[in-house]
């Protein structure tokens, strides 16, 4: 299985995202490789914001070895899910679908946790600290949900 998330510009929720399936992949020793990216490549090659990187760390998940990327073409190809973080990031995904089966590769994130609801995760970028941590819990119940799903038996 191989699963990327998507926000805007990779550094915030998409990172925090990935960390957070990932670690959860890790523990439950699933043959899974998760990425993340953004649909624009303002902070292409960078960290993760700070505040990202702390709330990861209080968690217990160390997201400094990833660097934000732009989400491009090829991803329909390499990755079997495609999460994405709100409508924006929907619309801007689907718009470099070039097929029908790529489309339904893309959803958005909470209707794992939430079906059919549409909820966005918020950018927490200019928000306080608290948005972070705000983010982080919604993420983790999507992620957990994401697990469910997808190693039903």
């Amino acid at each position: 299985m191989r699963v990327l998330m998507v926000c805007l510009g990779n550094i915030c929720r998409s990172p925090l995202a990935e960390g957070i399936l990932q670690h959860k992949v890790n523990s439950g020793d699933l043959d899974w490789e998760v990425d993340s990216a953004g649909t624009g490549a303002w902070h292409a090659g960078e960290l993760p914001d700070p505040r990202s990187q702390a709330v990861a760390k209080k968690n217990g998940i160390d997201i400094t070895n990833q660097r934000a990327r732009q989400f491009t073409t090829n991803d329909f190809e390499s990755f079997d899910l495609i999460y994405v973080m709100d409508a924006e990031n929907y619309y801007n995904v689907i718009k470099l679908a070039q097929s029908e089966d790529h489309k339904q590769k893309v959803m958005m994130i909470m209707n794992m946790a939430f079906p059919n609801e549409n909820r966005r995760v918020p950018d927490p970028y200019y928000g306080g600290p608290n948005g972070f941590d705000d983010v982080f819990d919604m993420l983790d119940v999507a992620c957990n949900a994401i697990i469910a799903k997808q190693t039903k038996t």
